[in-house]
């Protein structure tokens, strides 16, 4: 029996490299690419921190209140 078919099709545990041999950091390079495919999907799927949205949410309260205080006095 031969091993060799086996060691053809593991995985390499090799960083990825360039045509010059170089190591390229594709996390990297996927995030500092403007025309990547992924941009869109990247932002739908990655959620955004609770921080931000009560952030959101306060913001929003305050322009609600100036609204209705505005709504109140005539104005």
């Amino acid at each position: 029996m031969n091993n060799d078919d086996r060691s053809s099709t593991a995985p390499s545990n090799a960083p990825p490299t360039d045509t010059s041999g170089k190591p390229v950091n594709v996390v990297e390079r996927d995030l500092t690419d403007p025309d990547r495919a992924t941009a869109a999907v990247d932002e739908v799927i990655t959620p955004s921190s609770t921080r931000t949205k009560e952030q959101d949410a306060e913001a929003l309260q305050r322009k609600v209140d100036e609204i209705e205080r505005k709504v109140a006095d005539g104005n």
